[in-house]
């Protein structure tokens, strides 16, 4: 992540640059827009607004423009960010589409036809129409003032978290399984004794 900026025709293999920081000039397509579900912020409810791009060396691809919050009932469309018009440079982290939910009932198409995209996959869905669905941009910044995120994609936490406390908890819950069937053994054995 802390890596130099590279740009995105220069990235041969997805796989590899994961996380690092791209940059690309091209055209956002405000029609093909999905907002992605289960998405939160500071503890309010909302959507990850993702709109398909067109790189110069026409190149199709996801950005992650960032979250947007929820509308008022589950039926109200959120209020979307402006999508930028004409050729823009931005500057994303390379995320794999394997990081993306995979499902339509956590995609849903952003235009006011409203229902779900009909497809299993919200990637797989646009793939006849080109758009690349190995890789997506979380949008970090652009050349121009609206194209930062109000809220940016969060990047995971990296600790190295309560693990030992975990795993301290599964040992106790499996001697317990132990300790149970041992029980119900005794209680059989006793049992066949009579």
């Amino acid at each position: 992540m802390d890596l130099p900026v590279l740009p995105l025709v220069e990235v041969l293999n997805p796989e590899i640059h994961e996380w690092q920081r791209v940059s690309v000039t091209g055209e956002f397509d405000e029609q093909r827009q999905i907002l992605l579900r289960n998405r939160y912020s500071e503890g309010k409810y909302g959507f990850e607004v993702l709109t398909a791009f067109k790189s110069k060396s026409q190149l199709e691809f996801w950005v992650d423009r960032g979250w947007v919050q929820a509308g008022a009932t589950a039926t109200e469309q959120p209020k979307l960010p402006p999508t930028p018009v004409g050729t823009v440079t931005i500057v994303g982290r390379l995320r794999l589409d394997t990081s993306l939910p995979q499902g339509n009932f956590f995609a849903i198409p952003s235009g006011h036809k409203g229902g779900l995209i009909s497809e299993a996959n919200a990637q797989s869905s646009n793939q006849a129409s080109g758009i690349d669905s190995r890789f997506y941009l979380d949008l970090l910044k652009g050349n121009r003032p609206e194209l930062i995120p109000d809220v940016q994609a969060q990047v995971p936490e990296l600790t190295d978290g309560p693990h030992f406390a975990y795993a301290l908890q599964w040992l106790i819950f499996a001697g317990l399984i132990v300790y149970g069937r041992f029980l119900i053994r005794r209680e059989v054995l006793t049992r066949e004794e009579f």
